[in-house]
């Protein structure tokens, strides 16, 4: 006789246990989220539904919040996957209390409830911050692009716009002028009494994509004069270029370079604490380039988390004039914040040579300075930390919880939704740091 199995009887009946707290280890991921959104101030959700009676009671936000933010925490995204899991995984049931609403339901309210579940962010890191009894003082910035729920193929140029609607207009006068050959033939056939209000499909489709393409147009032409100098009649002579794009599927999203090539995404912005790796402040732009996200970053991370940054450590994608005199502004010397911004891509070989010695040149520029400062020994070493400190960060949203595009589309929707990705990020960060 052969060496004997472990039991295994498929059709044995297992009686649960009584208490859900039993299902799951005591220091599961899934309590953790539970206990943190139980601290959150949700009435501005139940604000949402007021004293209605009428129609079936809809699903506690309590409950809705806690498998949305746990399904961001451990990648499970999309209301689908979520709703699949709600059946399958121990976890999500556990928290759902045996409640299993339907994907529509889950995508509703991420929808209704955006706002408060954006702002949402600011309470979580409140509680973290606290937790950790920290003070803001180091922190590095960067951004990472994010694809749009849009193909990039999806995209057209203000060039192939102008081409395309001549074309069209063209066809359309053509289809027009066979229409009317058409009635006149019908006409002299069967008599006049077609209402002549249909029109042949063809022509229809046609319509209907040049009103899209000449929207589009006046999109970018708003684009081209909002861009334009404030002063003067520059601005309503102000023409899109010619590569100037458009996406058709969600127009405020922008072609940008990301790491894997050209895409058609957002540039989705973190400053990150080097103590939990906590992210304290977070925004989205459409723009494609750092250069003007300084101060709006630093006034995010201000307004989120309720402290001004001390240090800034950034790549040379935010380096400018403009943007170190603002860190180097400010009304009072304790608000001053002292930068850390490379200045360019060092050349091969230039980190081993020595710090020049003696006083910059007259008229060195600010950036001139910067560049100084950070081949000094002591510069050089702050700045080396910025690797350790944000660039983690985006590693474990892209790559262990795999969000690489955003589900929901325009810069509004955008936004709430990275505020999202970035407090489940903090939750696990509260929680790594709580289990070792």
């Amino acid at each position: 006789m052969g060496k004997p199995y472990r039991p295994y009887l498929p059709d044995q009946e297992f009686l649960l246990p009584p208490s859900l707290r039993d299902w799951l280890p005591e220091n599961h991921l899934a309590y953790f989220v539970s206990d943190v959104v139980e601290e959150l101030d949700l009435s501005a959700m139940d604000a949402v539904y007021g004293e209605e009676r009428r129609g079936q009671p809809p699903y506690d936000p309590l409950m809705m919040t806690k498998i949305l933010f746990y399904g961001y925490c451990v990648g499970v995204f999309s209301s689908r996957r979520i709703q699949k899991r709600l059946v399958e995984d121990i976890a999500f049931r556990v928290l759902a209390a045996g409640n299993q609403p339907d994907f529509r339901t889950i995508s509703d309210f991420r929808k209704i409830h955006l706002p408060t579940l954006q702002s949402l962010f600011e309470q979580v890191l409140q509680i973290a911050l606290e937790a950790g009894a920290m003070k803001i003082g180091r922190v590095a910035l960067d951004g990472t692009k994010v694809k749009a729920n849009a193909s990039k193929h999806k995209a057209m140029s203000y060039g192939r716009m102008q081409e395309k609607e001549k074309q069209i207009q063209e066809e359309v006068k053509k289809l027009l002028e066979q229409a009317e050959a058409a009635d006149r033939q019908e006409d002299e056939r069967y008599g006049r009494g077609k209402s002549g209000e249909e029109l042949p499909e063809e022509l229809a489709r046609r319509r209907t994509r040049l009103q899209k393409i000449r929207r589009a147009k006046r999109a970018l032409e708003q684009r081209a004069r909002e861009k334009a100098p404030p002063e003067g009649p520059a601005v309503q002579e102000a023409q899109p270029a010619e590569k100037d794009q458009y996406n058709f599927t969600d127009p405020e999203s922008r072609i940008m370079k990301g790491a894997d090539g050209f895409v058609q995404g957002y540039n989705a912005q973190a400053a990150v604490e080097p103590t939990m790796l906590l992210i304290v402040g977070q925004g989205v732009t459409a723009a494609a380039n750092d250069k003007e996200q300084v101060e709006p970053m630093v006034e995010a991370i201000e307004q989120q988390s309720g402290q001004r940054p001390g240090e800034l450590l950034t790549d040379s994608g935010y380096c400018s004039e403009q943007n170190l005199e603002y860190l180097e502004s400010a009304e009072r010397p304790e608000q001053k914040i002292e930068g850390y911004v490379a200045t360019g891509k060092p050349k091969h070989g230039e980190h081993r040579q020595p710090c020049p010695r003696g006083p910059l040149p007259p008229g060195a520029t600010r950036v001139d300075r910067m560049k100084r400062k950070l081949k000094t020994k002591a510069g050089a070493a702050v700045y080396a930390l910025r690797k350790t400190i944000v660039e983690p960060v985006f590693g474990q949203i892209k790559q262990a919880r795999g969000f690489r595009q955003f589900l929901l589309r325009g810069i509004v929707k955008v936004r709430a939704e990275w505020a999202m990705v970035c407090l489940t990020h903090n939750i696990l960060r509260m929680y790594q740091v709580c289990h070792g």
